[in-house]
């Protein structure tokens, strides 16, 4: 028998998760909670087989709590469930130490495989997000087998050295001599051609290449 445990904020939700899981012979449902703090403290007393655990719930949110529940909680797995196809998203959820990715959107057959494969000790990520993960991949292969070359222009170079020294977009463009808007576009296309999300990764990438250092 794999014993369940719910965390989702909406009710509905849950419920319909409830029901599915208990027309399954070989599922139980341990219990259930409404905010990632509450599940962590319900996981660590009911000590469920899977979590079945969404991203977004007021307070704690379900990648945190999956990276306490994870970290702290032996033989319990998680598995996230999440209305957002997003690269970040799912990589956060992994990196937290989930052991499923799941689409809120997906059949109910699709969440049942999940259950079953992560039960066994194998990962499990919904075929969206496997499609974005292996997109982003062959991304990162087509950036190594550039010979080397650095897909910025000199004058994006530029504008991501002052960007992240802490430099405002209207101090670039004066040090620059360009205008702000100029300044915002390029930082669009640099995010674009990195596949950056933050001035934080950002920041990892000038430094990694070497041609920023912080002092």
């Amino acid at each position: 028998m794999i014993r369940i445990f719910l965390a989702d904020d909406h009710e509905l939700f849950r419920e319909g998760l409830k029901s599915l899981l208990l027309k399954e012979p070989d599922l139980e449902v341990a219990g259930s909670a409404a905010d990632g703090a509450e599940a962590v403290k319900a996981v660590a007393e009911l000590r469920p087989d899977i979590v079945l655990m969404d991203v977004t719930m007021p307070g704690m949110n379900g990648i945190t709590a999956a990276e306490k529940i994870c970290g702290e909680i032996p033989g319990v797995s998680v598995i996230v469930i999440s209305m957002h196809n997003d690269r970040r998203f799912i990589a956060e959820s992994l990196k937290a130490g989930a052991r499923g990715y799941v689409l809120k959107e997906c059949s109910p057959d699709v969440m049942l495989e999940a259950i079953h494969t992560v039960s066994r000790g194998d990962v499990y990520l919904s075929p969206k997000a496997c499609t974005v993960l292996v997109e982003d991949y062959l991304r990162l292969l087509d950036g190594e087998n550039s010979d080397g070359a650095n897909p910025l222009s000199e004058r994006e170079r530029e504008v991501l050295a002052l960007l992240v020294k802490g430099r405002t977009a209207k101090q670039t463009a004066d040090i620059l001599g360009i205008s702000k808007n100029t300044v915002d576009t390029h930082r669009r296309r640099i995010m674009d051609k990195l596949g950056c999300d933050s001035m934080a990764e950002l920041t990892r990438y000038a430094i990694r290449e070497g041609f920023l250092t912080l002092e």
